[in-house]
Parts: C-alpha cells; structure tokens; sequence
C-alpha cells in the first residue's frame, strides 16, 4: 500500500532537485545565471515545494509562465526574483508590481502603459524584453531603431534583460537556430552600440545548455526539463550530452486486485485484449483520469517485483490492467512502479512518450493533481 494509504502516488526526491540544478550550474561556470523553470506546477513536480529546494540549493531566479504562477509562489514564501516569461493579461498589469514579478514584454506598447503604472508609484520597475527571433509566437518583431527608441523613451521601467525562444533546438539538421542567433546579436550589438546594455541576455532552455552550444548561452539560461532529470535526444546529430542529469520522480500505483483469468477471456473495454492462455492478472488503481495515457492500451509496461509487466487491454479511466501471470505472488494492497526504477528495471516519461505518441514533457505535465506528490 503506498504511503498514507494513497491509491496512486509519485515519490520527488528533493536531493537529486538540488543536484541536477547544481550540475547545470557547475557546467555553465560562474559568470552565466541559471534560471530554473518551474512552470506547470514545476512540470508536474509541485512548484512550491520544487522552488523551496531550488532557492535552498542557491537559485536566484525561478521563471513562471503566468502572473498566477507568480504570485502563487510568492504568497508560499519564495523571496527569490521570479521571471514571467509567457504574457499577462491587461487585469494583470497591477500583480506584476505588487508582487515584484519581473515581466518578459513581448509587445513594444506594453512597455508605456507600465511605464505610467510604474511612475504613479514612484518606483523603478524591471523587465525582460523578448525577441521574436524566428518562432514565431510570442516576441517583438519590431526593428532594432524602433526598440532603441522605445526604450529610451522609458522613465520608471527598466530594460534589465534581453531574451528569446527557440523553436528548433533539439534538430541539427535545421538552420532555424543559428539564424535565431544570429538575429538576437544584430539586435543586442545594435542596442549596446548605442549604449543601451541589458544585465542578463539569456536564449537557451534545457537542449542548447545540455549540448554545450555555448553561442546559445548568453549569461543566464533557463533549463526546464534537466532539472526534473529529462534531456531530450538530438534530431539529425549523434551529438552526446555533456550534462548529467538524473529524473526525480517515481510515480506508482497499487493493485485493487489479482485474478485468474482463463484462455481466451476478453480484458477491458472493447476487448482489445483476449488472453491467450490462462493468465493472472493484476487491476492497477491508475488511468487516464490520472495522467495514465489512453494510447498506453496493449503498448506500455510497468515494473512489478522489479520485473517488466505488459499493460494488456484498454487503460480506462480509474484502471489499468497488466499481465501478472510470472511475476510472482501478489495480493490487493501491493504496487507497481509505472516510472522509476526497481533494481535493473528502468522506465521513464520518454519510453511513456514514445508509446503513447507524444513528448515526454506532456507526460510529466499530465499527471493529474489527484495522484498524491510525496516529497523525499
């Protein structure tokens, strides 16, 4: 039975948190800041609790997607100087000052209405400026002279960093990212030529850090999925990661009960499984209602007793089914571990993603707040 009675559960260790934000840190050197991700609920981790043991490890910056990302973690204590890097709404403009979250501006017009908001205060009021280099979502396409305008016609706000996405990291076999590059250090140059320096100009998230490309650096980075243990596989390139990560969570389930089934009974809705033969089968308590991907039918595998059992029939909502029949002897009240490890026995969100058609981020994200985070 898992830990407080729980029917599903998944099990955080805050050490290998601290480490992997240590080890993304030792990797890009003294001088480039690191801005760990925490958005999406910490991608599914619990953002709170992942932000406390980031800043006790040494962060100073944690990047959010919305103001109501921000400002949950400042009202559970975080001190630390939090990046909105995904918008705000204009009924939102008043909870970036009062709580002191630090904007990234995708749109030139923004930046004189919180120029006045800011001024009214008499209070100086820092932003990120982000750049649509070539992703095409959100970002300024403004021309270098109209920014340089802009920005010195600001009183109050203050251009403390200069940042962008990019769309295509992960595929070398794409030019997509040096042209992003190349566009963000024409407009950098072309400001600081004319005296305009922001503090921090930061592009990379996880690929570009993992990789080593260091052009893509700047002097801060914001990794995201290698802080939860994830470093996504190169497109077109046998590249290697020079960072070294390991995944944080494990998430497990208990068995509601083991049966015996015989030879040719249907298993699940739409009998997509007959057994071939007779069979034990153990009713996990985790479906797609708990993040358990519906396409995992008949394709994915959990660890029982530190050994591999197929998932066979449909996953439904609240249960899934899979094929006890080596494993041993089991009973109601015993577990499996759907991600994680169990002596040699491995399985990640990345096998889950690649079963269920998706990204491994997805995987991770989806976990249903009902499964119980249990933190180590």
């Amino acid at each position: 039975m898992g830990p407080g009675g729980y029917r599903s559960w998944i099990e955080i260790s805050r050490a290998r948190i601290a480490k992997n934000f240590q080890a993304v840190r030792a990797l890009v050197g003294a001088a480039v800041e690191v801005a760990p991700v925490v958005k999406a609920d910490a991608y599914g981790h619990g953002a709170v609790e992942i932000s406390r043991v980031l800043e006790s490890a040494g962060a100073r910056w944690l990047a959010v997607s919305s103001v109501e990302e921000g400002v949950a973690l400042r009202r559970a204590g975080i001190l630390g100087r939090i990046l909105v890097m995904a918008d705000f709404l204009p009924s939102e403009r008043e909870a970036l000052l009062e709580f002191d979250l630090t904007p990234a501006i995708h749109s030139l017009e923004d930046l004189a209405v919180l120029d006045r908001m800011a001024g009214e205060r008499q209070r100086f009021f820092p932003f990120h400026l982000k750049l649509d280099t070539g992703m095409g979502r959100l970002g300024t396409l403004a021309e270098p002279e109209q920014i340089l305008a802009t920005l010195r016609s600001l009183r109050w706000v203050r251009f403390e960093g200069l940042m962008t996405h990019f769309a295509s990291a992960a595929r070398y076999t794409s030019e997509q990212t040096t042209q992003q590059i190349e566009r963000f250090e024409r407009i950098r140059a072309f400001l600081e030529a004319a005296g305009v320096r922001p503090q921090y100009r930061h592009l990379a998230s996880t690929i570009p850090v993992a990789y080593g490309r260091r052009e893509a650096w700047g002097n801060m980075v914001r990794p995201g999925q290698a802080i939860y243990g994830y470093i996504s596989p190169l497109q077109g390139s046998a590249r290697k990661p020079v960072l070294h990560v390991e995944p944080v969570m494990q998430w497990r389930a208990c068995f509601l009960e083991i049966k015996a089934v015989p030879a040719g009974m249907l298993i699940g809705y739409g009998g997509m499984f007959r057994a071939p033969r007779p069979m034990r089968i153990g009713i996990l308590a985790v479906g797609y209602a708990d993040g358990y991907p519906h396409r995992l039918s008949n394709r994915a595998r959990v660890i029982v007793k530190g050994r591999y059992a197929p998932v066979i029939g449909a996953v439904s909502m609240d249960l899934t089914t899979v094929d006890v029949t080596d494993i041993g002897q089991l009973r109601p009240g015993d577990c499996a571990t759907l991600i994680g490890a169990e002596g040699e026995a491995r399985i990640d969100a990345q096998e889950i993603a690649r079963l269920a058609g998706t990204i491994s981020y997805a995987v991770l994200c989806g976990i249903s707040p009902r499964v119980k985070r249990v933190y180590l």
